[in-house]
């Protein structure tokens, strides 16, 4: 059986200490952005599975109709938008999901939302640079910081902001707004008092279609000139086009992403890498050792699994053989 591993950024994915699981499989891995549908199918048409690395690959009804041998798509993490269920339901290929923490995205975000309240990148490439304290930046203590999704992530950046002396103001469906109450946070009364209050406000919700564009120009305009607007789960959970005017407008001040349209972005043109005042890192979330073991071993096993006749965490069962 033979396993085809796409989109290895990095050059990590063979050194993973997991790895080892497919021993008994012929596997090949790419690491590179490719976006050619005739690429693609010479890269996948002799396999009998695949394993994507969270969103990175696309995976259609037109790419399927040309890779008849393809039997399972092991995912890292959840399902989402890039992958056509239902054509993998009409073609009989198997869609396994995996599992994720919390952790890394938490961290890396509130890594984010330090490095931009304090201008940590520009004063350290001044300083690269032989200048010397280019700019002022800004503490997080007494501010506000306003968490709309009160899931796992959401969960924990609001204990760290509490261990930060910040103020936690919630925002969300209604079960997240009632579970932020109960544990004493702050909920805010409406979406428009939500964006105006908050200094830092940061996304934390899944992209499906109830969510997507939910993010208007009409609420980033409400932000204060020195807040910071900070998305590290989805940039099509802004309305297109919104936050690039919003930041020329002035409101909110600044921004810090981890997400895009279109990744990878390696356009040095890119509207937000020509914006002063926005931090961009190259989604890097979840890209972390300890998250990937675990993303990669859930997924590996998931197809050992499989071909052993004992498939498992299979979102499409009705297509087994």
């Amino acid at each position: 059986m033979k396993v085809v591993i796409p989109d290895d950024y990095q050059h990590v994915v063979q050194g993973l200490d997991c790895f080892s699981r497919l021993r008994d499989f012929e596997v090949e891995v790419y690491h590179d952005s490719v976006a050619s549908m005739d690429t693609l199918v010479a890269r996948f048409a002799s396999a009998d599975a695949l394993v994507l690395t969270r969103e990175r690959t696309c995976i259609d009804d037109a790419l399927l109709a040309r890779l008849p041998r393809l039997k399972l798509i092991s995912q890292t993490g959840k399902v989402a938008a890039h992958i056509d269920v239902a054509a993998c339901h009409r073609r009989g290929v198997a869609i396994a999901e995996g599992t994720g923490s919390p952790v890394a995205p938490a961290e890396l975000t509130w890594t984010l939302i330090m490095a931009a309240m304090r201008g940590l990148v520009p004063a350290v490439n001044a300083m690269q640079q032989g200048r010397w304290q280019v700019n002022i930046g800004d503490c997080l203590a007494g501010k506000t910081l306003g968490i709309w999704g009160f899931g796992k992530i959401g969960r924990r950046l609001a204990r760290y902001a509490e261990a930060f002396d910040m103020e936690v103001l919630v925002w969300g469906r209604e079960d997240s707004r009632r579970a932020a109450g109960e544990l004493g946070l702050g909920v805010a009364a409406s979406k428009a008092e939500f964006f105006t209050a908050c200094d830092v406000l940061s996304l934390h919700l899944r992209l499906n279609a109830d969510t997507r564009g939910l993010v208007h120009y009409e609420d980033l305009i409400r932000m204060k000139t020195d807040a910071l607007f900070v998305n590290t789960s989805r940039a099509e959970l802004v309305e297109p086009g919104a936050l690039q005017q919003a930041l020329q407008l002035g409101r909110p001040g600044r921004a810090a992403l981890d997400v895009y349209e279109q990744e990878p972005v390696i356009d040095a043109g890119y509207w937000a890498l020509k914006m002063d005042k926005v931090l961009c890192s190259p989604h890097l979330g979840y890209v972390e050792r300890a998250g990937y073991e675990l993303y990669f071993d859930a997924a590996f096993s998931n197809v050992v699994q499989f071909f052993a006749g004992r498939p498992a965490n299979i979102i499409n069962p009705q297509v087994r053989t």
